[in-house]
């Protein structure tokens, strides 16, 4: 029965895991490029559903309403101004960009919010659930079943609409893009949106689970690292399963070393098998059902 408790406390914080390797995912598999402010959209996303809740009265999940909406829109006009026009000049400067905008969000959430902790309450945040004798918190199956929705709405774009096919066709190949009319300034604007949209639902479930800082910004961008290696780059399946295998590896390692096996198991990973394990199935699990 523990074993059981482990293994499903260990998917549920997978959970969570996952949509915060989304954004990155997205940034890195299509942009190509490692957007360091990432972990700062994540915190920005947290403190936007914690005054919407102060403000408006609201459920916190229904401040997703116009969190998502506002960061998807600061991660369009930043990519599409500042960005984009780094990456003409090389893969550096756009890093460099990406990790002043790091800065000068975390210098302004310090600023307006101060240094306090801060976490999102709800009033059912210590209620639990009954299933065959196991008592499950209520709050981390909703912050699941908010990444599993957000990762499959995520994948469901990218598969079944013109822009997001338009995007997997920039990822691919962004001069035979240009070629059959794509905007791929654009493109990479899209993209850049929808991560950081996808980092205000992670910063919801981030804050309803821990307390967090101004200066939070950093662990949260280096868990999403991870994910990525994991599950692969534009994988957004293999995001999933990958926070699912990082949750599981971090609960069965315990409070004190739970972290520290995690980061053992991604060095293993990046020495044996640097393409992505998970990757590299779901690839051939696509090449089986072709």
């Amino acid at each position: 029965m523990y074993i059981l408790q482990v293994i499903i406390n260990g998917i549920l914080l997978g959970g969570i895991y996952a949509i915060l390797g989304l954004g990155m995912s997205v940034s890195l598999g299509i942009i190509k490029l490692t957007n360091l402010a990432h972990g700062e959209y994540v915190i920005l996303g947290a403190y936007a559903s914690m005054v919407l809740q102060a403000a408006l009265g609201i459920d916190p999940f229904l401040s997703l309403l116009i969190s998502l909406p506002l960061l998807f829109l600061a991660g369009y006009l930043i990519q599409y101004l500042l960005v984009n026009k780094a990456m003409l000049q090389g893969d550096e400067p756009a890093l460099l960009v990406t990790f002043g905008i790091s800065v000068i969000l975390k210098d302004a959430m310090l600023l307006i919010f101060g240094a306090d902790a801060r976490h999102i309450t709800a009033p059912y945040a210590n209620n639990t659930v009954d299933i065959a004798g196991l008592a499950i918190p209520l709050l981390n199956i909703l912050l699941l079943i908010l990444a599993a929705l957000t990762i499959l709405l995520v994948h469901l774009f990218m598969q079944k609409t013109h822009p997001g096919r338009a995007i997997r066709a920039v990822a691919d190949d962004p001069d035979a893009a240009r070629l059959v009319g794509i905007n791929v300034g654009r493109t990479f604007a899209l993209a850049s949106g929808i991560a950081a949209a996808t980092a205000a639902a992670a910063g919801l479930c981030v804050g309803m689970k821990w307390t967090w800082y101004p200066s939070s910004g950093g662990h949260y961008l280096l868990i999403a690292f991870v994910i990525v290696v994991i599950g692969g780059l534009d994988n957004v399946a293999g995001t999933f399963a990958a926070g699912i295998v990082f949750g599981l590896i971090q609960v069965m390692g315990g409070a004190t070393y739970g972290m520290l096996i995690s980061y053992v198991f991604l060095v293993i990973i990046l020495t044996l098998d640097p393409y992505g394990v998970i990757l590299r199935f779901t690839d051939s699990l696509k090449e089986k059902r072709s």
